[in-house]
Protein backbone atom coordinates (compact mmCIF):
# COMPACT_ATOMS: atom_id res chain seq x y z
CA UNK A 1 0.00 0.00 0.00
CA UNK A 2 2.92 2.05 0.80
CA UNK A 3 4.22 1.43 -2.11
CA UNK A 4 1.10 2.45 -4.41
CA UNK A 5 0.95 5.58 -2.50
CA UNK A 6 4.75 6.60 -3.04
CA UNK A 7 4.12 5.42 -6.99
CA UNK A 8 1.25 7.59 -6.98
CA UNK A 9 2.48 10.73 -5.47
CA UNK A 10 5.65 10.43 -8.01
CA UNK A 11 3.32 10.13 -11.15
CA UNK A 12 1.14 13.41 -9.70
CA UNK A 13 4.39 15.18 -8.98
CA UNK A 14 6.05 14.55 -12.89
CA UNK A 15 2.85 14.94 -14.36
CA UNK A 16 2.79 18.98 -12.66
CA UNK A 17 6.43 19.68 -13.73
CA UNK A 18 5.66 18.64 -17.36
CA UNK A 19 2.53 20.99 -17.92
CA UNK A 20 4.53 24.02 -16.69
CA UNK A 21 7.08 23.55 -19.20
CA UNK A 22 6.37 26.07 -21.93
CA UNK A 23 8.70 25.98 -25.84
CA UNK A 24 10.43 29.02 -25.85
CA UNK A 25 12.30 29.01 -28.97
CA UNK A 26 16.08 31.32 -29.36
CA UNK A 27 16.94 31.15 -32.48
CA UNK A 28 14.27 33.38 -34.64
CA UNK A 29 14.81 32.17 -38.07
CA UNK A 30 13.92 28.30 -37.18
CA UNK A 31 10.82 29.74 -35.01
CA UNK A 32 9.73 31.47 -38.32
CA UNK A 33 10.09 28.05 -40.47
CA UNK A 34 8.09 26.29 -37.51
CA UNK A 35 5.23 29.36 -36.91
CA UNK A 36 4.97 28.74 -40.82
CA UNK A 37 5.08 25.15 -41.01
CA UNK A 38 2.47 25.49 -38.12
CA UNK A 39 0.12 28.27 -39.57
CA UNK A 40 0.94 29.94 -35.93
CA UNK A 41 1.81 33.57 -34.95
CA UNK A 42 5.07 34.53 -33.29
CA UNK A 43 4.90 36.20 -29.70
CA UNK A 44 8.79 37.25 -28.86
CA UNK A 45 9.75 38.05 -25.63
CA UNK A 46 12.43 40.55 -24.98
CA UNK A 47 13.94 40.12 -21.37
CA UNK A 48 16.70 40.81 -18.96
CA UNK A 49 16.05 37.87 -16.81
CA UNK A 50 18.55 39.07 -14.16
CA UNK A 51 18.15 42.49 -13.78
CA UNK A 52 14.31 43.78 -15.54
CA UNK A 53 12.38 43.96 -12.54
CA UNK A 54 9.14 44.47 -14.53
CA UNK A 55 9.94 41.40 -16.38
CA UNK A 56 10.76 39.39 -13.56
CA UNK A 57 7.61 40.33 -12.80
CA UNK A 58 5.66 39.92 -16.00
CA UNK A 59 7.43 36.12 -15.81
CA UNK A 60 5.59 35.57 -12.51
CA UNK A 61 1.93 37.44 -13.35
CA UNK A 62 1.81 36.51 -16.71
CA UNK A 63 3.70 33.60 -18.25
CA UNK A 64 3.65 31.29 -15.34
CA UNK A 65 -0.21 32.03 -15.09
CA UNK A 66 -2.68 28.93 -16.31
CA UNK A 67 -4.21 31.03 -19.02
CA UNK A 68 -1.24 31.77 -20.43
CA UNK A 69 -0.18 28.19 -20.46
CA UNK A 70 -3.70 27.20 -22.43
CA UNK A 71 -2.76 30.31 -24.84
CA UNK A 72 0.75 29.25 -25.43
CA UNK A 73 0.62 26.68 -28.03
CA UNK A 74 -1.75 28.48 -30.33
CA UNK A 75 1.86 30.57 -30.91
CA UNK A 76 5.24 30.10 -31.81
CA UNK A 77 7.16 31.42 -28.67
CA UNK A 78 10.90 33.21 -29.51
CA UNK A 79 12.59 34.26 -26.02
CA UNK A 80 15.39 37.32 -26.88
CA UNK A 81 17.09 37.01 -23.08
CA UNK A 82 19.76 39.92 -22.95
CA UNK A 83 21.25 39.65 -19.46
CA UNK A 84 23.86 41.54 -17.71
CA UNK A 85 25.74 38.00 -15.85
CA UNK A 86 27.78 36.60 -18.68
CA UNK A 87 26.93 32.82 -17.13
CA UNK A 88 23.25 32.78 -18.36
CA UNK A 89 23.44 32.46 -22.23
CA UNK A 90 26.53 31.52 -23.99
CA UNK A 91 28.01 34.83 -26.19
CA UNK A 92 27.15 33.33 -29.48
CA UNK A 93 23.03 33.68 -28.16
CA UNK A 94 23.99 36.78 -26.88
CA UNK A 95 25.62 38.25 -30.33
CA UNK A 96 22.05 37.02 -31.73
CA UNK A 97 19.98 38.48 -29.39
CA UNK A 98 21.32 41.80 -29.47
CA UNK A 99 20.51 41.54 -33.34
CA UNK A 100 17.13 41.30 -32.64
CA UNK A 101 17.16 43.63 -30.63
CA UNK A 102 18.78 46.80 -32.89
CA UNK A 103 15.78 45.44 -35.77
CA UNK A 104 13.03 44.92 -33.59
CA UNK A 105 13.22 46.69 -30.34
CA UNK A 106 15.25 49.96 -31.28
CA UNK A 107 14.12 51.54 -28.08
CA UNK A 108 16.07 48.75 -25.59
CA UNK A 109 12.39 48.80 -24.04
CA UNK A 110 12.08 46.11 -21.56
CA UNK A 111 10.41 44.03 -21.46
CA UNK A 112 8.97 43.99 -24.79
CA UNK A 113 5.81 41.66 -26.53
CA UNK A 114 6.37 41.58 -30.22
CA UNK A 115 3.87 39.82 -32.39
CA UNK A 116 4.63 38.41 -35.84
CA UNK A 117 2.26 36.76 -38.23
CA UNK A 118 2.98 33.01 -39.24
CA UNK A 119 5.20 34.38 -42.64
CA UNK A 120 7.50 36.43 -40.21
CA UNK A 121 5.76 40.10 -40.67
CA UNK A 122 5.99 42.22 -37.47
CA UNK A 123 2.65 42.63 -36.75
CA UNK A 124 2.39 44.93 -33.23
CA UNK A 125 4.19 45.52 -30.36
CA UNK A 126 3.44 45.89 -26.55
CA UNK A 127 6.03 47.64 -24.05
CA UNK A 128 6.50 47.60 -20.61
CA UNK A 129 4.66 46.26 -17.01
CA UNK A 130 3.62 48.74 -14.48
CA UNK A 131 3.73 48.54 -10.89
CA UNK A 132 -0.28 47.69 -10.67
CA UNK A 133 1.11 44.33 -12.60
CA UNK A 134 -2.03 44.06 -14.33
CA UNK A 135 -2.08 41.74 -17.23
CA UNK A 136 -5.15 42.70 -18.80
CA UNK A 137 -3.21 44.33 -21.80
CA UNK A 138 -0.79 41.31 -22.08
CA UNK A 139 -3.63 39.16 -22.24
CA UNK A 140 -5.33 41.42 -24.66
CA UNK A 141 -2.39 41.27 -26.96
CA UNK A 142 -1.70 37.65 -27.33
CA UNK A 143 -5.68 37.41 -27.87
CA UNK A 144 -5.32 39.95 -30.80
CA UNK A 145 -2.50 37.92 -32.00
CA UNK A 146 -3.51 34.63 -31.68
CA UNK A 147 -7.39 35.72 -33.43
Amino acid sequence: MKKLFFLSLLCISFLGFSQGTLDWKTNFDEAKVLAKSQNKPILMYFTGSDWCTPCKQLKQDYFASEEFKKKASKVILVLVDLPFRQDIISEEQREKNKVLEKKYNTESSFPLLVGFSPSGKKLDELSGYGSLRDTTYHFRFLDNLIN
